[in-house]
């Protein structure tokens, strides 16, 4: 138990931590935002309903720190102040975006309580559930395939919780599964012990029940557990069903049970959060890289106890990364974040204007990032290489599209690039694709993706009504598309959005809708040139990946953002910002290696601590 003095020195070290925090909010921030952001959004006056004046120390902060996030990145893209309003000089403005991100990302404890986010049982999604099979069987026929489409959910992911229903056709599917792999598994998937002369053949019932059910459910049973299953063993005997049938009929209500369906864990009395136990990180550690149930090896460092100690886990990380299943960390991950995985349904190119565009060519471009992102992860490469590359994996059909002569393969290989205008995922046809309309590209949507998918830095939706241009990129009255759309810029309502989606699309315009290179559009010379909001120059995609590189730690930011949100199956909520602040900051210290923001990801608070459906109202225990 605490001492009388160590609570006290606790209370007072939580008293001078705000004190500290308000300072530096008094000092650093309060000033500069009286000066520059009161005048249009404080009391008064409140334009786009931002009101900033009530937030008059730290703690007020943490009321709504995403209007925070927003305005710390407002300044430090330079869109606030208005060009027409009193500006910082660069060391100031520079200064003020560090102190409010230093507020946001490290709160003091006795303003911010640490808290791991609330889990909830989730089920297993369509790949979770074929990959669970899969290993659990031996059965590859994917069936899963046939239950109902998973909707993507916080962070953009399918697997997440909140989006995880359970509609009745559901169930119907998850009893016709059932019964079909089980026809299908592998004799040696089902059972440990045979019937034999000097052994009742319940016995062997319960041995081979016990050994299956603790496999599906990922976890050791809990008692009464093995006697239910038996029941129900008894009650086919009784019937007239041979062993085998029997034994199978209990099979069948293991795969039905929300032990198997539902990814669960335990519950705790009280309010502080608590460390999660070594079966439950073996769950999510599988899960995580593989999508799918923890193999041997992990279930008897858990039941050891031995899982959660550092060294043991930084090892079970690194050698779950080596095995082929973790080709769907790349798979899942890498599609959903970049909005590739969708092509065949949200894009349809012209094919009369795109005649190179067939299905094989789409199937193609959409496992280009997932090969790539998956051989970042086999090498333990730079995170960096995702924005600038020297390789990618083609077949020759898309290599033909990017205008590679020598590659002859119909799968997908390694091929080297011969300069910096293709590699990474800017350069990647499933993007540009994506990021276009059947009959032509579009600067505002490559733009926009950039800003949300690789910057972290969504532009606000459009205003309603907003005047659309032409579906095609030919000469209209005289004037090329760039110039249509450069008038339609200059609209009041647009021109805020518009001055920091376009110039980063149009630094892309050499590629065409399917992600070929070209030199003319419309009949004129390609311009392929832009100005950012800071006044930078960019022309061509070289010129963009330099900027973006430069802005690294925004790209890194957002990356693990999403990582992070993949991994726990949740949306981010403000508690989770220290936890990503120091995945970032331990990932740096290791290059940004691929493997380390994993390792780094499996190591964070929040994936290793949860808490109960209320969130905690003092200080959470310290792991």
């Amino acid at each position: 138990m605490l001492s009388v003095r160590a609570i006290i020195l606790a209370v007072l070290l939580a008293a001078s931590s705000a004190v500290r925090a308000d300072d530096a909010f008094l000092r650093d921030v309060k000033p500069k935002l009286d000066a520059l952001c009161l005048d249009c959004h404080g009391g008064k006056r409140t334009k786009s309903g931002v009101d900033l004046a009530p937030f008059t120390n730290a703690p007020s902060l943490y009321r709504d720190p995403k209007l925070w996030e927003s305005v710390a990145r407002q300044i430090e893209e330079r869109q606030m102040p208005p060009d027409d309003k009193p500006q910082p000089t660069p060391e100031e403005r520079l200064r003020l975006v560090e102190s409010l991100r230093h507020l946001l990302d490290d709160p003091d404890p006795a303003s911010v309580p640490r808290d791991p986010g609330a889990t909830v049982a989730r089920r297993l999604n369509r790949t979770e559930y074929n990959f669970t099979i899969r290993d659990l069987l031996g059965v590859d026929s994917r069936p899963a395939d046939r239950f109902p489409a998973d909707g993507g959910g916080g962070g953009g992911f399918d697997n997440n919780a909140d989006t995880l229903f359970v509609p009745p056709i559901l169930l119907e599917r998850y009893l016709q599964a059932a019964e079909s792999v089980l026809a299908e598994a592998k004799p040696e998937r089902l059972s440990i012990a045979r019937p034999v002369w000097h052994r009742r053949d319940r016995a062997v019932a319960g041995e081979n029940l016990a050994w299956f059910a603790a496999r599906a459910y990922r976890r050791p049973l809990e008692a009464g557990e093995v006697g239910r299953l038996l029941g129900l063993y008894d009650a086919a005997r009784k019937g007239g069903m041979p062993f085998a049938l029997a034994l199978r009929s209990a099979y069948k209500a293991v795969l039905v049970s929300p032990n198997f369906l539902f990814r669960v864990e335990r519950e705790q009395p009280g309010g502080k959060p608590w460390r999660i136990s070594d079966h439950e990180l073996a769950s999510r550690l599988s899960y995580f890289i593989w999508s799918s149930m923890p193999d041997e090896e992990l279930l008897v460092l858990a039941t050891a106890g031995t899982l959660s100690d550092p060294g043991v886990l930084e090892a079970q990380v690194r050698r779950m990364l080596r095995d082929p299943k973790a080709s769907a960390l790349a798979g899942q991950f890498t599609a959903q974040w970049l909005g590739t995985k969708t092509l065949s349904i949200t894009s349809s190119p012209d094919r009369s204007k795109f005649p190179r565009y067939t299905d094989t060519l789409r199937d193609a471009m959409m496992a280009e990032p997932v090969e790539f992102f998956g051989a970042l992860l086999r090498d333990d490469a730079s995170l960096l290489k995702l924005l600038d590359a020297d390789f990618t994996y083609a077949n020759a059909e898309l290599a033909a599209l990017y205008g590679i002569t020598n590659v002859t393969s119909t799968n997908l290989v390694r091929v080297p690039l011969p300069d910096r205008r293709r590699g990474g995922i800017l350069g990647m046809a499933a993007v540009l694709t994506q990021t276009s309309y059947p009959l032509r590209t579009s600067p505002v949507l490559r733009g926009k993706w950039i800003l949300e998918e690789v910057l972290g830095t969504p532009p606000p939706p459009p205003p309603p009504l907003v005047k659309t241009l032409s579906p095609d990129d030919k000469t209209k009255d005289g004037l090329t598309f760039r110039q249509r759309l450069e008038e339609h810029r200059k609209d009041p309502n647009c021109a805020g959005c518009h001055s920091r989606m376009d110039p980063l699309g149009f630094a892309l315009e050499n590629f065409d809708a399917i992600g070929g290179w070209r030199t003319e559009s419309g009949g004129a010379p390609v311009d392929a040139s832009g100005v950012l909001v800071n006044g930078e120059k960019v022309e061509g995609p070289v010129a963009l990946k330099n900027a973006l590189l430069a802005r690294r730690a925004l790209f890194l930011r957002h990356l693990t953002e999403k990582m992070l949100a993949y991994a726990l199956g949740r949306g981010l909520e403000h508690h989770d910002i220290p936890a990503v602040r120091r995945i970032v900051e331990q990932s740096a210290a290791q290059d940004h290696r691929t493997a380390a923001l994993v390792l780094e990801v499996v190591q964070s608070y929040p994936f290793q601590w949860r808490r109960g459906e209320n969130p905690p109202k003092d200080v959470a225990a310290t792991p």
